[in-house]
């Protein structure tokens, strides 16, 4: 399975609390709910194509809480999002729970390099990162995600938990796909493409 991370930003790379502002404040954050007045059917419409795509998810313990909290409950016929979450398996990435209510939910810890680069040898389609960006970071630092889906919404925030915080490794992207909304959210997809190379704009010395 192809190893994917799905993550909603805002334009200064913010990834913290998008959905309602009791959703993580963390660390004093007050700025939760950024996305839902940019969030209509277009971007609705990509997140179900998003999903079909999933074979299995990889969740930090944090982004599994918040998805327990509220999917499982949602039965509504037609609903791509809930069909996959609630019925695919869920690998929950943590030392704490060890008793996951959610169907289909399985914890996993100990070695995580190991664990999902086995994972990524499984067939199937995706395996899916939402969120988790302390998961999404530690993977990063193992060469082990294969694409990124950046969906990046109209707003500045200038302080919150960023999905490319310091210390994650240099990494190169191929961009592969690109669409937006009428309400400017915009969907970048990258492959990723191994290290950075680096190179000067300035002029050549002249010769002596």
């Amino acid at each position: 399975m192809r190893l994917t991370a799905t993550e909603f930003l805002t334009i200064d790379g913010v990834m913290q609390s998008p959905g309602a502002p009791e959703e993580d404040p963390r660390d004093g954050f007050d700025l939760g709910g950024w996305l839902p007045p940019y969030f209509n059917e277009e971007t609705g419409q990509y997140m179900n194509e998003v999903f079909d795509q999933a074979g299995a998810f990889l969740l930090g313990r944090l982004t599994y809480e918040a998805m327990a909290a509220f999917w499982p409950s949602v039965d509504e016929p037609g609903n791509r999002v809930a069909s996959q979450l609630n019925s695919l398996t869920k690998y929950v990435v943590t030392s704490t729970l060890t008793d996951l209510a959610w169907a289909g939910a399985v914890p996993v810890s100990g070695d995580m390099a190991a664990k999902v680069a086995e994972l990524r040898r499984a067939p199937g389609k995706e395996l899916q990162i939402h969120g988790s960006g302390a998961l999404v970071r530690s993977l990063m630092r193992q060469d082990l995600i294969d694409a990124y889906r950046l969906v990046i919404f109209p707003v500045v925030l200038g302080r919150g938990q960023r999905l490319f915080a310091d210390a994650v490794p240099p990494t190169g992207m191929r961009l592969t796909g690109t669409r937006s909304t009428g309400r400017g959210v915009v969907m970048h997809t990258y492959e990723a493409a191994g290290r950075p190379s680096f190179g000067t704009v300035l002029p050549e010395p002249a010769a002596s």
